[in-house]
C-alpha cells in the first residue's frame, strides 16, 4: 500500500489537502485535511448578540450572503419574530442571487475547465470544451463573467452591497426598494435568464425543469449537437467519460429548507436516507458534532448549541481542523442535489436512487436549480405588496438562537446562546463541513472520503472531479 497527498483543489482558495492510500491501483482509503484554521466562533464569544450580523458575513467572500442570513435566522429564533412576507421575499431575493451566482460560476469557472486539459486531447468533444472552457483564451469566460456581472447587480439594488451586507435583519430587511429599483431588478433577471436560455440550456427554463426522468433527459440530448449549448456539452463529457460511476458517498441526502414561504419552503426540509428506503424530518436535535480525528478539545460528541471551538497543538489521531458533524450518527450530503432529491424532483430521484450522489448528479442538480430559481425569482418579485419590509426584533438578555438556511452548497447552521446580552456560544456548521468531515469516533469517513475510494490510480484526473462536483468552499469549514 502506498501513500500520496494531493492538493490544492480550489480555484478560489486552496487549502484543501486529501492523502489517498493506493491498493492495488485503486484509492483503498482518503483523509481530508482542512489544514488552515480561523476562529470566527472566539471572535464572537463577548460580543453583543447583534454583532453577530456584522462578523459572520467576513467568514467568507463568496457565500457571506448565506452566512448573514443564517445568522439573521438564529438572531430571529432567540428574539422569537420571523420576517414580513415582504421582507422574505426580498430576503429570498438576495440569497438566491448569491446562491445561483455560485453555481453559475462553479460551472464556468471551478469545473469545467478541467476537461480543457491535454489529458483529454484525444477525446472526441476536446475541441468543443478547449475552445469554450480553456483557461484565459476559452469563450465561455468572456461572455459567462459579463452575464455573471449584470446578474450581481440585483445584489447592489436590493442589499446594497456585495459581499457583507447588512441589509438581512431577523426581521427582514433593512430597506424597502423603490418601484424603480424593483424594475431594474425585474430587468436583470429577464437578462440573466435569456443568457441561460440563450448559452447554458439551449432551451426555455421551464423546459429545463420539466425533465423529469433520465430517458426524458436522453430525449432532450437526443435532440441537440453537442454543441448546442453548454449543458448539452457537458451531459456529453459525462456520457463519454461516465462520470455517474464515480463519487457515490452516502446516499444520505440533507436539506435544512430553502426561501421559506408562507406554509414552508419552495425546496422543503428533510433527510433522504435511500440505505434506510424513506424521506425523514430534519430535526435540528438531530445533529452531533464529533472532534475524534480534529485537532480540537472535547470529549465526546455534542450538538452544537453544547459545542465549543477548542484548538490543541497535538492530538493522537487527528489530521483536519475540521469537526465531524452527524444526523442521527449518520454521514449525510448536503448541496444542491440533496435539496433536489429532497425536494422530490422526478429527474433527480430518479438519479440517485440509480446510482447515488455522483459527479454528474451533482452538476445536473447544480444546473437545474438554476433553471428552477430564477422563474422563482420572478414571482417573489411580483408578490411584493405595499405592507411593511421589516418587523423590529427585540434582543433578550438570556437565550438561545439557531439559524438554519441553504447556502449554494448546501446546509448552513448558526447556533448562539446569549448570556446578559452578550454571546457566550456561537458555533457554525458550514456545508463543506458536512461534505469534508473527518472520520468519526466509529472510525466511519465523511462523505468526500468515502466518494474517493474506489477511484482508478491511472486516472488522477478523477480525483479532481469528483472533489470539484462538491463545490468546495474551504474557508467555511473550520471556524
Amino acid at each position: 500500500m502506498s501513500r500520496i497527498t494531493v492538493g490544492p483543489f480550489n480555484r478560489v482558495e486552496g487549502d484543501l489537502e486529501i492523502s489517498l492510500e493506493m491498493e492495488n491501483g485503486r484509492v483503498a482509503a482518503a483523509y481530508v485535511n482542512s489544514p488552515l484554521f480561523r476562529g470566527f466562533e472566539q471572535i464572537l464569544v463577548g460580543r453583543e448578540a447583534m454583532d453577530a450580523l456584522v462578523i459572520v458575513p467576513r467568514i467568507c467572500g463568496i457565500c457571506s450572503v448565506s452566512q448573514s442570513a443564517a445568522a439573521a435566522a438564529a438572531l430571529g429564533d432567540l428574539a422569537g419574530v420571523r420576517p414580513t412576507p415582504n421582507g422574505q421575499r426580498i430576503s429570498n431575493l438576495i440569497l438566491a442571487a448569491e446562491n445561483l451566482a455560485d453555481h453559475f460560476t462553479h460551472f464556468y469557472l471551478f469545473f469545467m475547465p478541467d476537461f480543457a486539459r491535454e489529458a483529454y486531447r484525444m477525446r472526441p468533444w476536446f475541441a468543443a470544451a478547449e475552445g469554450r472552457f480553456k483557461a484565459l483564451s476559452g469563450s465561455a469566460a468572456g461572455d459567462a463573467l459579463p452575464a455573471r456581472a449584470a446578474f450581481m447587480q440585483i445584489m447592489g439594488l436590493l442589499a446594497g452591497k456585495w459581499p457583507h451586507t447588512l441589509t438581512l435583519q431577523p426581521g427582514g430587511v433593512a430597506r424597502a426598494p423603490q418601484a424603480a429599483e424593483r424594475l431594474r431588478v425585474f430587468a436583470a433577471l429577464r437578462e440573466f435568464r435569456a443568457w441561460m436560455e440563450k448559452r447554458l440550456f439551449g432551451d426555455r427554463l421551464e423546459n429545463i425543469v420539466a425533465i423529469e426522468s433520465i430517458a426524458a433527459l436522453r430525449r432532450w440530448m437526443d435532440a441537440r449537437p453537442a454543441t448546442g449549448s453548454d449543458f448539452r456539452l457537458f451531459l456529453e463529457i459525462a456520457d463519454d467519460l461516465q462520470l455517474s460511476r464515480y463519487g457515490r458517498a452516502t446516499d444520505r441526502f440533507l436539506s435544512h429548507g430553502a426561501y421559506p414561504r408562507e406554509g414552508g419552503w419552495l425546496l422543503p426540509r428533510g433527510v433522504l436516507d435511500l440505505p434506510a428506503g424513506s424521506l425523514q424530518p430534519f430535526l435540528p436535535a438531530d445533529v452531533l458534532e464529533d472532534v475524534s480525528h480534529a485537532w480540537l478539545e472535547d470529549d465526546q460528541p455534542r450538538h452544537p448549541s453544547e459545542g465549543d471551538t477548542r484548538p490543541v497543538e497535538e492530538k493522537v489521531g487527528a489530521y483536519t481542523w475540521c469537526k465531524a458533524p452527524r444526523w442521527q450518527d449518520q454521514v449525510v450530503e448536503c448541496g444542491a442535489l440533496a435539496r433536489q432529491a429532497v425536494a422530490g424532483h422526478p429527474l433527480i430521484r430518479e438519479l440517485v436512487v440509480e446510482a447515488g450522489g455522483n459527479v454528474a448528479s451533482r452538476v445536473i442538480a447544480r444546473l437545474l436549480e438554476l433553471a428552477l430559481v430564477v422563474p422563482a425569482m420572478e414571482a417573489w418579485l411580483r408578490e411584493l405588496d405595499e405592507g411593511p419590509f421589516c418587523v423590529q426584533a427585540s434582543i433578550p438578555a438570556d437565550g438561545r438562537g439557531c439559524g438554519l438556511i441553504e447556502a449554494a452548497r448546501g446546509g448552513l447552521g448558526h447556533w448562539l446562546t446569549v448570556r446578559g446580552g452578550h454571546i457566550v456560544r456561537y458555533q457554525i456548521i458550514a456545508p463543506t463541513t458536512w461534505n469534508f468531515s473527518p472520520r468519526d469516533a466509529a472510525g466511519t469517513p465523511g462523505a468526500l472520503e468515502q466518494a474517493l475510494v474506489g477511484l482508478p490510480e491511472a486516472e488522477p484526473l478523477l480525483v479532481q472531479h469528483v472533489v470539484r462536483s462538491f463545490d468546495p468552499c474551504m474557508v467555511c469549514t473550520v471556524h
